[in-house]
Formats: structure tokens, C-alpha cells, sequence
């Protein structure tokens, strides 16, 4: 099936030919469905925090830190195009005709877009877009009375204004404030400063672009953080990174045979996030933050997010303290009464014992318990499902029929099997992507994150190219089966710490939008 060619490019693209070959195996096999025992809930898998417990750990944050390297992790890769779909769909089938505006001011036709005109000085971009409009010779104000809603919209979305499609959505103004309008981007310095800075008033970010967005987005950083560098006492040391071609997987037809360019080359393409594994390996730090590029909110709502992020960090901290001195233990003073102290932790742990635990012998039991320890871990906010989609946290039942708590994504799971689709219903929370990780074992090494994941836990979906229809492959996701060996704490947040935006006419929604007394009511 492979030539010598495809052979030579797969090297060249940085992959294996043992990897691809693996691929094909995975495109004609398909991968096995995830088996749900039961949701993780507040009873049995996701830790709810009291107000005293917020004080402790909150305490506990500022001490445990002192000598730790902290690090944000922002996927940053994403296109804003995808915010603007509605109004890509009203730019290819508004006419301007006196019945296309009828239907669309009764509400009949395009009601986002309705939404966005009808409220557009609301948006954090609006002084721009007048600014590069009335630049053109006619004013924004007068064309929208006018009605020439897609020459406003092409003057927003396309290289003849601001050419909002083609940036990265962590560039695009989001926010309103009286000194001005903010980025997604500068949100996470913000928040950097505020929760993430450590010796000497550093802040460690890392943003994962695209290769087409790093001038941009290092331009962009460049041009602002010393602003925040000022407003809150710190250094910003930003780095970015690139998804790996490494990471990338082969697209094939639907007859499993390697899909081929026009040129006779094999189709690579990314891997889904979970390719972000391999970058997040790199990162070098003791307590990482993870969280998306639109997941920001304004300063006067930011308060709950700096808390559970710290919150969130203590319980890491915590877990990571108590595991490194039951592996030391393990190593130097092992007793059946150590034994009994590890094996009650592991509920916290949300570590589950196999059946046949205590048919083991001595020497057996102890490797099992330093194994399920020394491993990476991770604490993830959950939210308390509000008809929100996505992954969510449930218990597991792998083939040997031992449990383990993951974050699952729909794509995983055979929702035509009546049970399972029972169990998935009954899910009380959900990942609003809200991670604080660590990859150091107790014996100063780090871990190889590429070493803990579940490779059969991708999934395969169905494309097109230049009107042929293909089969992609996703890796594993990162939260879901790129961490799928991890230690995994799972801890209820509020939902104001979960503000994604998806969709331009998100941006219109209270939370982020400024506050009621501001200069702007």
C-alpha cells in the first residue's frame, strides 16, 4: 500500500512508518467504544468545596507555590472563522432585496445576524470597524441606516477592513473597558499576572498557534505586555508553540486506501488537540494552568476565576506533596500499616483497587500501589451541566473490567445502545476545559506524557476534499484520552468561571459585556 515515495514523504513530514501503518490499521478496524459505568457526580468522583475548605486551600495556595515554577497553557491554534459562519451564510444569501429585509427585521430569516446589527456598538471591535468604514468614504453609521449590512459585514470579516476571519480568535477585540478594548490574548496576561506569577514577579506563558498566526501573535504580545508588565509589577516571558507534523495523521478514502493530493502525495492532516500532548510535554514547569484562548471574561467578573484557579492548584499541590511521601515511604519504610494508609487514600484519589488486589503477594501489592502513585497528575474544574455540550467526567469500565475516571467526549461513546445512553443522561457536570497538571515524579524527572495516554481511544469521522469524500483520524483528546493514565481529580467550579465564546453574538452575552455602572450604560 505504501510506495517508496509515500515512504520518503512520511519521514520527510516527521512521522514513522510504523505510525502510519498503525493509522490504517485503526481506519479499517475502527476504534472500540468507550464503556460508561456510571457519571461521576459530587457523591462518588467530583469533589465539592466549602467555603472553609476555599480558606484552607486558599492559604495553602500561597505557601505551597513559593518554590514552584508556574506556567500558563493556552491553545491558542483556533481560526476565528468558524465565530462567524451565520454571517458568512447572510453575506452568500442576503439579496438586499425589499422582501429579503422584511424576513429578516421580522425575525424570519438570520435572527443572530438581526442580533448583531441591532446591537452592534455593543461589540468590543465597533470603534475599529467605524474607524476602517468610514475610512472607505461612507460613514458606518449611515450605511447601517441605510441597510447595506453586507458591505459592513465584508468591512469586518475580509482583507478590505479588519479581516477579522482570517485571525486567530485569541487577536480579536473581545472585550470593552474605559482605557479600551482587549484581546483574548491580553485577558490571559491578566489573568497570569493574578494568579499564575512566581519568583521575582515572573509569569510564564505559552500560546499554541498556528505557523500562519505566530508573527501575529508575537507582534501583537510584543506590542502590549509591557502594559501589563507596569499595571501589575511583573515580567511576561511568552513563548509559543506550534502543533508537531509529528502529530499529524493520514486522511483515507473510504476504502481505507491512503487519500492522495492531486500531485500523488499522501493527505496529512492535524490531529485534533490531542496532538497538543506532545507540546504540553515540553513545557517545562512544576504547576501548569491550562485553559482555551476564548474562555475570558472582563476585570469586574475575574474575581472567581483567580479563586478556583488557586483552588484548583492547591488541591494539586496537596495531592502531589502526600503521593511523593507515600512513593518515599514506599521505597524506605514499607509496612502493612503504610499499606493501609495508601490503599484509604486512593478514594480521594479517585483510584479504584482491581478485584483480584489482595490475591497478590507482598512484592506484587507494592509495585502496583508505587505504579498507580508515581504518575502525572491533574485536577480539572467541572460544571454543573446547564444544557452546555461537550466531554464530561464518568467512571469507566475497561476491558478487564477495572474502573477508572475520565473525561469523555460524545464522539466516544455507542449512544444507539440503550444503556449506555442511559448512564450518559444521567451526567450531573461537565469539562469546561479548567486544568491545573503536573509532570514531575517524586524523584525529580519528568514524566513522558506521550507515555500516558490511551492510543485506542480516538475516533474516526468522515470528510470531504475537492468534492471526494475521505476518513479522518483524531489522536486521543488531550483532556480526554491523552490524560487517560493520569492521576485524576475532578472538583466542582462555578459556572462564571466557564464563559467560552463560540460564536460572535456570544460576545453580546452579560458576562462579557461591561458592567451595568459603567461608562458605556
Amino acid at each position: 500500500m505504501l510506495s517508496e515515495s509515500d515512504k520518503r514523504q512520511i519521514i520527510e513530514h516527521g512521522s514513522t512508518i510504523e505510525s502510519v501503518e498503525n493509522q490504517i490499521r485503526n481506519f479499517k478496524s475502527g476504534f472500540s467504544f468507550l464503556i460508561l459505568d456510571s457519571a461521576a457526580t459530587t457523591e462518588h468522583g467530583i469533589r465539592k468545596i466549602s467555603q472553609l475548605d476555599q480558606v484552607n486551600l486558599l492559604r495553602s495556595f500561597d505557601s505551597l507555590k513559593a518554590d514552584k515554577t508556574l506556567v500558563k497553557f493556552v491553545p491558542a491554534s483556533g481560526a476565528a472563522s468558524r465565530m462567524f459562519k451565520s454571517l458568512f451564510s447572510f453575506i452568500d444569501e442576503y439579496s438586499g432585496t425589499d422582501e429579503d429585509y422584511r424576513r429578516f427585521s421580522n425575525g424570519e430569516s438570520f435572527p443572530d445576524v438581526y442580533q448583531f446589527f441591532r446591537e452592534i456598538k455593543n461589540f468590543a471591535f465597533y470603534d475599529d470597524l467605524k474607524a476602517v468604514y468610514d475610512i472607505a468614504g461612507e460613514g458606518l453609521q449611515e450605511a447601517h441606516l441605510k441597510h447595506r449590512f453586507v458591505n459592513i459585514l465584508k468591512a469586518l470579516l475580509t482583507d478590505s477592513g479588519l479581516d477579522y476571519s482570517q485571525l486567530p480568535k485569541g487577536l480579536l477585540k473581545f472585550h470593552r473597558y474605559k482605557t479600551g478594548s482587549r484581546t483574548p490574548a491580553e485577558e490571559h496576561l491578566v489573568e497570569g499576572a493574578n494568579y499564575a506569577r512566581y519568583s521575582q514577579g515572573n509569569v510564564r506563558i505559552n500560546f499554541t498557534v498556528s505557523p500562519e498566526h505566530q508573527s501575529k501573535f508575537e507582534s501583537y504580545i510584543n506590542r502590549v505586555k509591557s502594559i501589563y508588565e507596569h499595571e501589575f509589577s511583573v515580567t511576561f516571558q511568552v513563548t509559543y508553540s506550534e502543533q508537531k507534523h509529528s502529530t499529524d495523521t493520514i486522511a483515507v478514502d473510504l476504502h481505507n486506501n491512503p487519500f492522495r493530493n492531486e500531485d500523488g502525495t499522501i493527505l496529512f492532516r492535524p490531529a485534533g488537540h490531542g496532538a497538543l500532548i506532545a507540546n504540553l510535554n515540553d513545557i517545562e514547569g512544576d504547576i501548569v494552568f491550562i485553559k482555551n484562548i476564548d474562555n475570558v471574561i472582563p476585570d469586574y467578573l475575574k474575581g472567581t476565576t483567580y479563586t478556583y484557579k488557586k483552588v484548583l492548584a492547591a488541591i494539586l499541590m496537596e495531592t502531589q506533596e502526600a503521593c511523593f511521601n507515600f512513593l518515599e515511604q514506599i521505597d524506605t519504610n514499607w509496612s502493612p500499616q503504610l499499606e493501609e494508609q495508601i490503599v484509604s487514600s486512593f478514594e480521594e484519589l479517585n483510584i479504584v483497587l482491581p478485584d483480584d488486589y489482595v490475591n497478590k503477594n507482598e512484592s506484587s501489592r507494592r509495585e502496583f500501589l508505587h505504579s498507580k502513585l508515581n504518575r502525572p497528575i491533574r485536577v480539572c474544574g467541572m460544571v454543573g451541566n446547564i444544557g452546555d455540550t461537550g466531554g464530561g467526567p464518568f467512571w469507566i469500565k475497561a476491558a478487564d473490567g477495572t474502573l477508572s475516571i475520565q473525561i469523555v467526549e460524545t464522539a466516544q461513546l455507542d449512544l444507539s445502545n440503550k444503556e449506555q445512553q442511559t448512564v450518559f443522561q444521567s451526567s450531573t457536570h461537565f469539562n469546561p476545559v479548567d486544568l491545573v497538571c503536573s509532570s514531575k515524579s517524586y524523584n525529580g524527572t519528568r514524566f513522558d506524557l506521550t507515555k500516558y495516554t490511551d492510543p485506542k481511544a480516538g475516533f474516526i469521522t468522515e470528510k470531504s476534499k475537492d468534492g471526494k469524500a475521505l476518513k479522518v483520524q483524531e489522536l486521543p483528546g488531550l483532556w480526554n484520552g491523552s490524560m487517560a493514565n493520569w492521576i485524576s481529580i475532578f472538583v466542582e467550579v462555578p459556572k462564571l468561571t466557564f464563559n467560552p465564546v463560540k460564536t460572535v453574538t456570544d460576545l453580546l452575552n452579560d458576562q462579557h459585556q461591561p458592567p451595568k455602572d459603567s461608562l458605556y450604560e
